[in-house]
């Protein structure tokens, strides 16, 4: 036992290192890069390499994710009540999601032998030496979920599962014996082998209810979506390896590394001081005034989501420190929690949104699949989100403002406290403050300073963002020991892990969904059935909002924006309007009771009922409404600054 004990750790620390020093290297190799290009020189090979790192760090984070069981996952089953039903369904989930990681890393392999042969190496690095990646963490991810169990007769179930991924896998297994000339394989495998193509094509339905059944029902998500990928290419007549042609496309573009970095940059940002710091900078500035409190809530919660791409991290990191000063303040225990709630999804309409980057960069990937030019940049996009973000913020300030008078919350904003604060702004704390905050309060400030000048690409901007933190909170306000920079690594994993996987396989969903002809099939049925753009858009914000109860908007954006986009080709509606509507949609979703994902981060957070909580968030969800409805059909809301740029 010590000895497989040591091994795991052995095992366990390779992980971690090469993770860690992929997503470092990630970050420094684009600033490096910045740096050099002032004396015309670069890092060689910097391009290649970095995407073919992040093509590691991708499959790397997953098993690293999958070791911590923090994969993201649909958990209809948790309203159920009968726990053995759960269990059942649990385990059906995990056996087929060992079973699928086992096919899908079988079919891997020969798109790794045939696939990139011909790829430029990276230096004296071949192409293949990083895609082995791919099926290393399709299985070291399978295994841990097999290893999740938690007995002995559920582990000889998933090795049952990994024989049965093994035994519909030959085709591909054939290729790695026989080649790609199918007269070679010899009988009795040819035979099965077109029984298994066949097969794929009649039970093509049945297949993907049984998916989508699985993905609401706990699977991870991203096995549900590289399963129902494979089946719709296979019955369309495509190789089962033709999956990861999308996959590996998606992983190679460069605006992608940003998502990682930036959500490190946001836990660097939770894991040091600077809340505190941010929070006594704004009570300095802010709070003495009538509803002073409110606007720093919001405008602090609005900071971090930006950063961390996750509105529920902000509510646990931030809730608890900004929920005592809105107590101590007099504001009521209703407007309190309901406004910290609410507030804490606001930054994802602003840059860095990790949102933004992926509706920009799914929505550029359908429309080249479709043979649409696209006419933006994610610095269009960037622009787009920020007159109907700065609407979000102003109608949540507002409504918190107007939710604790007298009438509504008993606000008992105390005058000695209000001239406490006013007093001390005017002793020059104010500026003593803004010291002890400055160089947090700068980074937003040159991210989109460079990002709207064209000085920083978003690549760039991410790695500035990255080692501008470490340079501050490691070495200049000393937050964060040089030592324990491996922890903040190590708890943003889990989110890049989780985001990361679901995006690989959306690129080879997308794809699918292209090949089928399906967005083509529904747009044209939607196009017959109904004819208004307006009606249209009124059923795809309801759609939205039910999707956003249940699915985190990182999974939605990847699954269904891929049917949507061709639908606002058909309606005429300009994509990034589209998207616009798409996150401030998913957003809502996250606060809609009595099931939006938001509602149960803070009743444990807030130790409330989660009906109180949803009690308490109704008058913010309502106001959220207004405001996407009016983005809905004021079109130049979203699209007037990113005109100016154009």
């Amino acid at each position: 036992m010590a000895d497989k004990g040591s091994l795991k750790g052995i095992v366990s620390k390779v992980e971690r290192a090469i993770c860690f020093g992929a997503l470092a290297l990630l970050a420094c190799i684009p600033f490096a890069d910045l740096v050099l290009g002032w004396f015309n020189m670069a890092v060689p090979y910097s391009r290649s390499l970095m995407i073919h790192l992040f093509l590691v760090l991708v499959f790397f984070a997953a098993m690293l994710t999958a070791s911590s069981k923090g994969h993201i996952a649909i958990t209809v089953v948790q309203y159920m009540r009968n726990r053995t039903l759960i269990a059942g369904i649990e385990l059906a989930g995990t056996l087929l999601a060992v079973l699928l990681l086992t096919h899908l890393a079988w079919n891997t392999l020969p798109y790794i032998r045939f696939g990139i042969v011909g790829m430029v190496p990276v230096g004296r690095i071949p192409i293949w030496v990083f895609a082995l990646a791919m099926p290393l963490g399709y299985s070291v991810v399978a295994f841990r979920f097999m290893r999740g169990l938690d007995s002995g007769r559920k582990r000889a179930l998933a090795v049952s599962a990994m024989l049965i991924g093994t035994a519909i896998s030959l085709p591909a297994i054939g290729k790695l014996i026989w080649g790609i000339d199918p007269l070679a394989v010899p009988e009795p495998f040819a035979g099965w082998m077109d029984f298994l193509y066949d097969s794929a094509v009649d039970l093509q339905l049945p297949a993907i209810f049984l998916l989508i059944l699985a993905a609401l029902s706990g699977m991870p998500i991203f096995a549900a979506i590289g399963g129902i990928a494979t089946v719709m290419l296979m019955a369309g007549g495509q190789e089962p390896e033709a999956f990861h042609i999308p996959v590996f496309s998606t992983l190679v573009s460069p605006d992608l590394i940003a998502i990682p970095l930036f959500t490190l940059t946001g836990f660097f940002l939770s894991e040091s001081r600077a809340g505190e710091r941010l929070v006594r900078t704004f009570r300095v500035f802010f709070s003495w005034l009538p509803g002073g409190i409110v606007i720093v809530a919001v405008l602090i919660s609005a900071f971090f989501s930006s950063f961390t791409g996750a509105s529920g991290i902000t509510i646990l990191a931030l809730g608890g420190i900004l929920f005592t000063i809105f107590r101590q303040n007099g504001y009521s225990e209703r407007t309190s929690i309901g406004l910290l709630t609410a507030a804490g999804g606001t930054g994802v309409m602003f840059p860095p949104s990790l949102a933004i980057i992926l509706v920009f960069s799914t929505s550029s990937l359908i429309l080249h699949y479709m043979n649409v030019p696209m006419e933006y940049t994610v610095i269009h996009y960037f622009a787009g989100t920020l007159i109907p973000g700065i609407l979000l913020l102003l109608a949540t300030i507002a409504s918190g403002i107007f939710l604790s008078s007298s009438r509504f919350a008993g606000l008992r904003v105390r005058p000695e406290v209000a001239a406490a604060e006013k007093a001390t702004f005017g002793k020059g704390q104010g500026l003593d403050s803004l010291k002890d905050a400055g160089f947090e309060l700068l980074l937003p400030l040159l991210l989109v300073v460079g990002f709207f000048t064209g000085r920083l690409r978003l690549l760039e901007a991410s790695a500035v963002s990255v080692i501008y933190v470490v340079v501050v909170e490691v070495f200049i306000k000393k937050d964060i020991a040089l030592r324990n920079i491996h922890k903040v690594f190590a708890k943003a994993i889990p989110v890049v892990g989780g985001v990361l996987i679901i995006l690989a396989m959306a690129g080879g969903l997308s794809y699918a969904f292209v090949f089928s002809g399906i967005p083509e099939s529904f747009a044209s049925w939607m196009e017959a059935t109904v004819q208004s753009s307006t009606v249209f858009l009124l059923l795809l914000n309801f759609a939205l909002l039910l999707v956003g109860c249940v699915v985190d908007m990182f999974s939605a954006i990847m699954v269904l924006l891929p049917l949507v986009v061709p639908l606002g080709q058909v309606y005429e509606i300009d994509p990034l309007h589209l998207g616009v509507v798409f996150i401030l949609n998913l957003e809502a979703g996250f606060l809609t009771p009595p099931v939006g994902i938001n509602l149960f981060l803070a009743s444990s957070r807030f130790e409330q009922p989660l009906m109180r909580v949803c009690r308490y968030i109704l008058p913010f969800f309502i106001l959220r409404i207004a405001v996407l409805l009016l983005v809905v059909y004021i079109p130049s809301l979203s699209l007037w600054l990113p005109g100016l740029i154009k």
